[in-house]
């Protein structure tokens, strides 16, 4: 089926469309910080407020503007901005990330490639896969960073910080490229499969020239939620090993000092929404550009 590019006036509008949201998002924030402010929250006892909402006061809600504002402040007199941390801490992030997508893609492939040729392992294994994801993060963070700096017992080379947050990032990518990769394996009809073994195809040739072919559109929402999970426990690995340089370490900071500058702290949960988004972008145009060439681009 041919496909069209996306045209610049379709680019164009879906940027408009996140501007938009993006704006209406901070004029909630704002009604909302102003109708707390008019109702005097921080005084009185509400239901929803302070057990389920926050509360409007300047420390629980920084104004919009003064949140902006504060991505051209430095926390020193001459030293770095905020705004500038924020993007040295999200390219850290961002490596980090990457590096365990890349790993939990390989293991997540492999492990659908190997539940593919027998229902019996399926069945015996694929509820482990499901189970593995049950287990909370920030339980098992700590721990492969403790077991990280002494080389898991066995390495030959220094383990650093890092690998330890990139492997806790490739935990939570494995799970869906596996499990999407099997279900998009299993697509071709039997009639497909039984065409190319008719040609004499092996179970590699089988493999590599249908299966997979066949899983891509299965796969890329999968490498999409990925994207996102790896970001987001490079970030919880930051935290649990205090690893210098990334989001996590300034989202720790600045939380220690709310008090005096709860900006800073929106700030850096901006940052680190942005680098969940920049993930995800990079994989949709990978998407893209390889639908595109296969002629497997969805609408």
């Amino acid at each position: 089926m041919p496909t069209v590019p996306m045209s610049r006036r379709e680019k164009a509008r879906r940027s408009l469309v996140f501007g938009a949201f993006m704006v209406v998002l901070a004029l909630l924030y704002t009604a909302y910080k102003a109708f707390g402010q008019a109702i005097d929250d921080t005084q009185r006892d509400w239901w929803l407020v302070g057990s389920f909402l926050p509360r409007s006061d300047d420390k629980n809600m920084p104004r919009v503007l003064d949140i902006l504002a504060e991505f051209g402040e430095a926390p020193r007199a001459g030293g770095t901005t905020i705004g500038r941390l924020t993007l040295d801490g999200a390219l850290f992030t961002l490596r980090e990330a990457a590096v365990g997508f890349a790993a939990g893609t390989v293991i997540g492939l492999a492990i659908a490639v190997v539940l593919l040729q027998s229902r019996r392992a399926e069945r015996g294994v694929l509820p482990y896969v499901i189970a593995s994801q049950t287990v909370p993060l920030i339980a098992i963070a700590p721990i492969v960073v403790v077991w990280g700096r002494t080389n898991f017992g066995f390495l030959p080379w220094e383990w650093e910080d890092w690998m330890s947050v990139s492997l806790i990032a490739t935990y939570l990518t494995f799970f869906p490229v596996a499990v999407n990769g099997l279900r998009g394996l299993q697509s071709p009809s039997p009639e497909a499969t039984e065409l190319m073994q008719s040609y004499a195809a092996g179970r590699r040739q089988v493999l590599r020239r249908l299966q997979l072919p066949a899983s891509l559109p299965f796969l890329f929402p999968a490498l999409r939620i990925a994207a996102t999970a790896s970001v987001v426990g490079a970030i919880v690995g930051e935290i649990s090993a205090g690893v210098r340089g990334g989001l996590g370490r300034l989202i720790l900071d600045f939380a220690g000092k709310y008090i005096t500058g709860p900006e800073r702290l929106y700030v850096a949960i901006i940052g680190a929404c942005i680098t969940g988004l920049v993930a995800v972008g990079i994989v949709a145009l990978a998407e893209r550009l390889v639908l595109t060439r296969r002629g497997q681009l969805a609408r």
